[in-house]
């Protein structure tokens, strides 16, 4: 069976952490520059920073570009920190253009103007323009170097100029065919390629099907495409149709791990950019913004529950029985908003359908409400010998879930029109909805109900 991969992860690192422990660096050298660039770059993450920066200086210079791209930014800010200029430059100087770019921003400006001035023209101008595209667009993530090809040449002159070219690009399945004006016509598989008569145009095999994505589209949309369609590569193209660059599968994994990092940590308020070892006093200033939210949400609810204190005061099963509704409808609320975020993100859900899920997500709401407001209706009947108490616990697990359900549809893209990311904030409104709702529908119905206020 294939090892996973954070069992690998963590196999590395205890073995790891035993050869740093025990002092034998030439060991530790060995251990990690066994590994790939992606393995380097999650053990680094996974130390804290005097070890890290130990590792740091045993990684092959060779290889220090290439990890630099692989860790997050906190991370890479501190290893480049840790560096001289003449070692970065030396670092990054064979990146892809694709690469650099992603980490250009932060390289210090003496390191960046080297760069730049080793570079020819055309390189300048192809990073130049990988930069002026959003860095969750297909223009950002692409990589400008491409092979591109004459509809009207034969089969054989494409053979001679792959030769004389020697070095080809990575994960190359199609080679691209533009016209004299650059703009795209198509692609020639290289299958097709090694297969027919040297003697073929390419214009008898080029596949017009082959669909290029707008430089514009979001990487999220671009995740989808190689999905649905099983690209291993794709052309990205202008407004004007004319062939920027290409976009791999490796680039497209890593925008599919990204954004579910994304979507577990921001729902806790947290940021995968960062550093799991920063310092205290930094790591515990993070966590302050949401940690307020949630005190000024908690503080609406305990506002609210307040106003039912004589209710409480005169029946004190009440508090005891009310966490039982309000977590009942956090489930059950978190359950509907977790299923609309992943549909907005993977774009099953919209507005044409939106509708259809919410009457869906009621109807089931009514269902566990009744089937739950049943068996908590008789737990409390039996516990307090209250037949209206069991009622009115029964009514607010209905109503809230209801509510619950409702909200848990309806919030998720009220704020993506608003332009909030639905991850980050979706959690905490839903929250403040399920303990006002919930302390509303119980205490307020026990109010009217069992004290006859």
């Amino acid at each position: 069976m294939r090892e996973r991969h954070e069992e690998k992860t963590a196999r590395h690192l205890q073995r790891l952490s035993v050869a740093l422990d025990s002092g034998t660096q030439s060991q530790v050298r060995r251990l990690i520059n066994a590994l790939s660039d992606a393995e380097i770059g999650d053990l680094l993450e996974s130390l804290p920073q005097p070890k890290r920066l130990v590792v740091w200086e045993l990684v092959n210079p060779e290889l220090e570009g290439d990890v630099l791209v692989e860790v997050n930014d906190e991370v890479r800010a501190s290893l480049i920190r840790d560096m001289e200029p003449e070692e970065l430059v030396a670092a990054t100087t064979d990146l892809d253009l694709d690469d650099l770019a992603d980490i250009l921003h932060d390289l210090p400006d003496t390191v960046i103007r080297q760069l730049l001035q080793a570079m020819d023209r055309e390189d300048r101008a192809r990073l130049a323009q990988v930069l002026s595209y959003p860095e969750d667009s297909a223009g950002g993530l692409m990589n400008p170097d491409v092979v591109t090809i004459r509809a009207d040449v034969t089969l054989e002159v494409v053979f001679r100029y792959l030769r004389q070219k020697g070095e080809l690009p990575q994960s190359l399945d199609q080679l691209f065919v533009v016209n004299r004006s650059g703009h795209y016509l198509g692609a020639l598989l290289i299958n097709n390629l090694l297969t027919a008569d040297p003697a073929i145009s390419v214009n008898e095999l080029i596949d017009t099907n082959s669909r290029a994505l707008p430089v514009d589209m979001p990487d999220g949309q671009v995740a989808t495409e190689f999905e649905h369609h099983d690209l291993v590569s794709a052309p990205v193209v202008d407004a004007e149709n004319k062939l920027v660059g290409r976009i791999t599968i490796d680039d497209v994994v890593d925008v599919i791990r990204d954004e579910a990092e994304h979507s577990v940590l921001t729902m806790a308020g947290l940021d995968e950019e960062d550093d799991m070892f920063a310092p205290i006093v930094q790591t515990a200033r993070r966590r302050w913004v949401w940690l307020a939210v949630n005190l000024v949400t908690a503080l609406i609810a305990a506002m609210v529950l307040y106003s039912f204190e004589p209710t409480l005061d005169e029946i004190v099963a009440l508090a005891i029985l009310f966490p039982v509704v309000m977590s009942i409808g956090g489930i059950a609320g978190t359950q509907t908003l977790t299923l609309m975020i992943r549909g907005m993100a993977t774009g099953q859900v919209s507005s044409s359908n939106s509708g259809i899920l919410l009457r869906k997500e009621v109807a089931v709401a009514i269902l566990n409400g009744i089937i739950f407001a049943i068996i908590v209706a008789v737990i409390a009947m039996f516990w307090y010998d209250d037949r209206n108490l069991g009622l009115v616990m029964g009514a607010a697990i209905v109503i809230n879930l209801l509510v619950v359900a409702i909200a848990g549809a309806v919030i998720p893209l009220l704020l993506k029109r608003m332009a909030i990311d639905p991850a980050l904030a979706g959690g905490v409104v839903l929250t403040t909805v399920t303990d006002v709702i919930g302390i509303f529908a119980f205490i307020g119905l026990a109010t009217y109900v069992l004290t006859g206020n």
